[in-house]
């Protein structure tokens, strides 16, 4: 079996980084691609088609705080190693997006993938399900947050968002060491 393993959320100003680990199953879904490639609706879309057809795949989610705390690069390493690692069964291949890999607790053969969301149908589903279940989060925070207009913005610093930020100022789900050249 073969998991792909991607995140998303590195790059916001809020809210934590997610990641999937997936085991795809023999059933090939059309259109499927990197998640920053597709509309949000092509996203929802393929989301479901993912679950209709029976793949295996686990969240990994590193906090605002573990982020603040170790850093971005180590906060996605973790939640990765927490998806892979919340399987029910042992991959025989890990495909990570990217140059780095976290370590598992496990032996198990690990190939990392630039740009391994473009390249690999299981890192490209992972992408898809991590993308879609963060950006539900984003939007469930709008409505405690709504002046950050997390329902639009997922997080990513639009001019928008930051106008807000210096309005309003950062809520506790903002990344403070992100935001040093915006307050």
């Amino acid at each position: 079996m073969i998991c792909g393993v991607d995140e998303v959320g590195r790059g916001t100003l809020a809210g934590p980084v997610y990641s999937c680990a997936l085991i795809f199953s023999p059933v090939e879904i059309e259109d499927i691609n990197d998640s920053k490639k597709l509309s949000e609706k092509k996203r929802e879309y393929l989301f479901d088609e993912i679950n209709k057809n029976n793949i295996s795949y686990k969240i990994g989610i590193s906090s605002v705080e573990e982020i603040e705390e170790m850093n971005i690069l180590n906060a996605s390493l973790l939640s990765m190693k927490r998806a892979v690692e919340d399987l029910k069964v042992t991959p025989d291949l890990i495909l990570v997006d990217g140059n780095i890999s976290p370590k598992f607790t496990f032996d198990v053969n690990v190939k990392t993938i630039v740009k391994g969301d473009s390249i690999s149908y299981s890192i490209s589903c992972a992408s898809i399900v991590a993308k879609v279940m963060r950006d539900r989060f984003m939007k469930n925070m709008h409505l405690k947050f709504p002046v950050y207009r997390f329902d639009k913005n997922k997080g990513y610093g639009t001019k928008e968002h930051i106008n807000a930020i210096r309005k309003y100022g950062p809520c506790e789900i903002h990344r403070m060491s992100f935001l040093r050249n915006i307050i």
